[in-house]
């Protein structure tokens, strides 16, 4: 069975180290000092190695069932569960007055990364749940937050986001659901919705499903759609449950990973439900759980690559096959372990430095949303609205491709279902298509984020990479191994961006053409940086006299590994993106 351990030590180097995160000024942030978030970090990570690790193969390999309407969640979810409310752990950065602790969201990323890493599909009963009191505290009334968040933030009750219909997936325009009003005030929901993670189990007493649909009056497309709250089972004016509302599951999917959380059809026949916020302007409502579950979207990308490496880097230290080029490394033994071979470092190489630099990335992202939520810093705001799209679609691409590189170091062992590697390989794949298939990440990026505001986020971001750039330059230990090339990397993100200025109007398909490329290339400058600052940390407390030199030799030597071997891509990336979209339209659509 894999292992995981959790890893605190990096988590904390990048908030305190990095990210300086006690210094930023942002309300919340100067109570995060480096013991507070110690304690914190180990307590959790105690409980996804001790707690939730152990049940992923098992999720993996029992599944969720359906039974007379039920949904049974694998062995030891409900133990795990009830474990995770006890601790409070969902409302780690909710309010206070809810029953949350108000803590920073950056330090409940670095927690979720954990609880992600050590079980994904588990997590994701809770995740869902505070996207749902996310949308609920931006758009709900005084009486339906006193109604439900107390409840969905202790996790007595957890909730859901219904999008996608059978023939609705990303055009959200087709859809077809539903909402007839009531003389009392409510809805009538009627209509079908499917992939609604954690639409039904037995974890929790009642679910909350925020349901899109059309309500009179509206007009076609995505303008008469209405957000709806549609619990499963009714609440009454004082809090207590009610009868069974017409909501239903119609089926468990079978999927390719995540068979520890329940995918449902969830059928709605003429479900009683309430207007959340304004009404026809549910995508806009959604939009606020949207958003942060894309973020959490991009934390899956990385963190299930975490013990997929770990793993993998054990094996390579343990496994004997063949004998170093250079000659005999282990002399007593019959082969030589696998690390010794260039091409398993290689390997390692390149998912140690994927993992490090996205967590960086995230949680320095997650610090955006702290100083925008926290602060009202509108820049904040526009930056990470920018960066979203490339967290989600980058991290979660290249989060699959290192499980992948993690399997192949195990060789045929890693196919083999018992050792676990393959499940880390399926659990990933489905991070690159919900909440947004990649595809319109990159989308969204080009057509949207880029030009938003006058482009004053992209702005900034060059901005900030210049000025790294320009505070460093007399530093002859940074120069040469990380500006130069983050530089370069820079000057190709621009002349991508020139190039979509100069054809993108006369000509949408040769920039859409372009667009994941266009993301590609974006994360890999934002890893770029995210090096560029873990070096200059790491330089500086080995020049301190820090007592771990080996973390910090180890930091320096990754980044100098991802700026020689990964960030060159942005040229590819570039070259392609200028090529157009001539070479990618040129085959008559029956020709495929």
């Amino acid at each position: 069975m894999p292992s995981y351990k959790a890893p605190t030590a990096d988590l904390l180097y990048v908030l305190h180290d990095v990210l300086r995160i006690s210094e930023t000024g942002v309300p919340g942030h100067d109570d995060l000092d480096r013991e507070t978030a110690a304690a914190i970090l180990d307590e959790a990570g105690r409980l996804a190695e001790k707690v939730l690790a152990p049940l992923n193969p098992v999720g993996d390999s029992e599944g969720c069932r359906l039974e007379n309407g039920v949904v049974h969640t694998p062995a030891g979810f409900t133990d795990a569960f009830a474990a995770m409310k006890d601790g409070g752990w969902n409302g780690l950065d909710l309010p206070e007055a809810y029953g949350g602790q108000n803590m920073p969201y950056v330090l409940a990323t670095a927690v979720g990364e954990m609880f992600v890493s050590a079980n994904m599909a588990f997590n994701m009963y809770q995740g869902l749940t505070h996207g749902a009191i996310s949308a609920i505290l931006a758009h709900g009334s005084d009486a339906q937050k006193a109604t439900y968040l107390p409840k969905m933030v202790s996790l007595d009750w957890t909730g859901t986001m219904n999008l996608t219909e059978p023939h609705c997936g990303t055009d959200l325009g087709l859809l077809r659901t539903r909402a007839e009003p009531q003389s009392d005030g409510s809805y009538r929901i009627t209509g079908q919705k499917i992939f609604i993670s954690a639409g039904e189990h037995d974890l929790a007493e009642n679910i909350i499903h925020l349901v899109l649909a059309k309500a009179p009056g509206g007009g076609e497309g995505t303008k008469g759609i209405s957000l709806f709250i549609v619990p499963k089972l009714l609440v009454k004016p004082d809090g207590a449950l009610g009868d069974r509302n017409a909501v239903s599951v119609g089926k468990v999917e079978r999927k390719m990973g995540i068979h520890g959380n329940a995918t449902c059809v969830m059928n709605y026949d003429g479900a009683t439900g309430w207007l959340l916020g304004d009404l026809h302007k549910g995508m806009r409502n959604m939009f606020t759980m949207m958003n942060e579950a894309r973020l959490g979207v991009g934390l899956q990308g990385y963190s299930v690559a975490v013990p997929a490496y770990q793993n993998a880097a054990a094996y390579a230290r343990d496994r004997l096959q063949g004998r170093a080029a250079t000659g005999p490394a282990n002399l007593s033994g019959p082969a030589d372990p696998l690390i010794v071979h260039p091409d398993i470092r290689r390997s390692l190489m390149d998912q140690r430095a994927f993992i490090e630099g996205a967590r960086a990335l995230t949680l320095w992202g997650a610090s955006l949303i702290d100083a925008s939520h926290r602060a009202g810093d509108p820049a904040a705001e526009a930056m990470i609205s920018l960066l979203t799209p490339v967290i989600k679609g980058f991290q979660t691409d290249k989060g699959f491709e290192m499980a992948v590189q993690a399997q192949q170091v195990w060789g045929g062992h890693g196919y083999i279902e018992e050792q676990g590697m393959s499940q880390f390989v399926r659990d990933a794949r489905i991070a690159m298509i919900y909440e947004g298939a990649n595809g319109v990440q990159a989308l969204d990026l080009v057509a949207r984020k880029l030009a938003a505001d006058n482009g004053k986020a992209m702005l900034a971001f060059f901005d900030m990479v210049k000025a790294f750039i320009n505070e460093n330059d007399g530093n002859p230990a940074l120069a040469t191994d990380f500006l130069l090339p983050l530089k370069a990397a820079s000057k190709d993100l621009q002349a991508a961006i020139l190039f979509f200025m100069q054809i993108g109007m006369k000509s949408p398909d040769d920039a859409l053409a372009g667009s994941y490329d266009f993301m590609h290339l974006f994360g890999h400058v934002c890893l770029g940086l995210m090096w560029s600052r873990m070096a200059k940390a790491s330089l500086a407390a080995l020049e301190s006299g820090a007592a771990d030199r080996a973390f910090h030799d180890a930091k320096i030597a990754t980044g100098r590994y991802y700026m020689a071997r990964h960030l060159p891509a942005t040229a590819l990336h570039l070259a392609r993106i200028t090529s157009g979209a001539a070479v990618v339209m040129a085959l008559p659509a029956e020709a495929f």
